[in-house]
């Protein structure tokens, strides 16, 4: 109650006092019914957007782990082979092989680390699971 009213004045009626006054329960079920479908809808369209944002990214970040196996697979099959050789006639075959093995081994592990980076940023449906989370609260009656 506000201050400049005096007590055991009734207060004005409000929107939702005269709504609720002068429409049938049925209408008032129709339209919360109405809502709620509305609601849940929305909740559907918001979480295929997301599902189809979150299998994008993955989709990315496989394709960087797979392209870092291939990658991996022929610059060690192919360079490799005239790398090894070149550096065979300067120290021996075996230690250029060696050297050549953990150059590509380092190129490989970049490829996969920045895969792996594009997977992780992968957050699911955030704002779908936030949103459906707020539904019970607002489905409860007001005091």
């Amino acid at each position: 109650m506000s201050a400049d009213m005096p007590t055991g004045t009734p207060m004005p009626p409000t929107e939702a006092h005269v709504k609720a006054e002068t429409t049938s329960l049925g209408d008032l079920l129709g339209e919360v019914t109405r809502d709620m479908s509305t609601l849940m809808r929305q909740e559907v369209e918001l979480a295929k957007a997301e599902l189809k944002q979150s299998t994008s990214r993955a989709g990315k970040g496989g394709g960087m782990l797979a392209g870092a196996g291939v990658a991996g697979h022929f610059v060690l099959l192919f360079l490799s082979l005239a790398l090894w050789w070149g550096l065979g006639t300067l120290m021996g075959l075996g230690w250029s092989g060696v050297v050549v093995a953990v150059i590509w081994g380092i190129i490989a592990a970049v490829l996969a680390s920045i895969g792996r980076k594009e997977l992780k940023a992968i957050k699911g449906m955030p704002q779908t699971a936030e949103t459906i989370q707020e539904i019970p609260p607002t489905l409860k009656p007001s005091h």
